[in-house]
């Protein structure tokens, strides 16, 4: 299967969903490869699932950290998306990786993402998790602004702790399916992102999110009995990722751009939705 492999410069969270969006449309008109986008963004960002409140934001503290706030084409909750590796996977729906239900093509990329994070050196498993409340969540924890918190079906896990989330849509134009892997860093940064009742509370989803969620720096500083911290560059993890996408799911890539039509509608769409208040702050 041939498939196309992006690199993109780190950009806003706009230009970032933008992007993918374009992608999932030229591919639907049968202008683009089925592609796998690997990118970062600048400045952080916190993104919203598409159906989550904007009044789960605490906007003011956003500002006061010079971050940005963008909402997904895809579910899920919250993520501040910062020293991170984050992949999208565009397609058709037709596409024998991509096709048959939700669960079935999520299942078949986690092995892709499984196989990337060995070759990091990590020591990761998947959590099958039986589907209970939306979207395979236990249902008592919907109430729950954080994404990563949860670890879904076929989530990334290392001792039980979520390593790697995502989340897919399926529109009529396709399949887009995009996730992030936290490098290194404070993961309960995204606690001053959000609106909680009092101070305790959100020392409490910070303790939480520790107990629930890691990094990749975390894993291998805690594995590695040694003074120097282990860190894993973007470079490095971007290549564990190719790498397993081509050995789990028998892709052969070719190395692209973006092309010209994908960037001028990609910039049509920041300004139309992904920039706009009509479309990010939607109660």
């Amino acid at each position: 299967t041939n498939w196309r492999l992006l690199y993109t410069p780190p950009s806003t969270g706009a230009l970032n969903m933008a992007v993918d969006e374009s992608i999932l449309e030229h591919i639907h008109r049968g202008e683009a490869l089925p592609t796998l986008r690997l990118y970062s963004w600048d400045p952080p960002c916190l993104s919203l699932g598409h159906a989550q409140s904007f009044a789960d934001v605490d906007m003011e503290r956003v500002k006061a950290h010079g971050w940005e706030v963008v909402r997904r084409l895809t579910g899920g909750r919250a993520i501040l998306h910062t020293d991170e590796l984050t992949y999208s996977v565009t397609g058709s729906a037709e596409d024998p990786i991509l096709s048959g239900s939700i669960l079935e093509s999520y299942n078949r990329l986690a092995q892709a993402l499984l196989f990337a994070v060995r070759e990091l050196g990590l020591p990761v498993e998947m959590k099958e998790h039986s589907p209970s409340g939306p979207a395979g969540e236990p249902a008592t924890l919907n109430l729950n602004p954080v994404c990563f918190e949860v670890p879904s079906t076929y989530e990334i896990t290392v001792d039980g702790k979520k390593l790697i989330g995502s989340a897919q849509a399926r529109k009529k134009e396709g399949v887009l399916q995009h996730g992030s892997l936290p490098l290194t860093g404070d993961l309960t940064r995204i606690c001053e992102a959000l609106v909680f009742k009092d101070e305790a509370a959100r020392e409490n989803a910070a303790q939480r999110l520790l107990a629930r969620a890691t990094t990749v720096s975390t894993v291998l500083n805690t594995s590695v009995e040694s003074v120097i911290s282990v860190e894993t560059d973007w470079e490095t993890a971007a290549q564990a990722f190719v790498k397993g996408f081509e050995a789990q799911l028998g892709i052969h890539f070719q190395r692209g751009e973006l092309s010209r039509s994908e960037s001028e509608r990609a910039e049509e769409l920041v300004k139309e939705k992904y920039a706009n208040p009509t479309w990010t702050e939607r109660s």
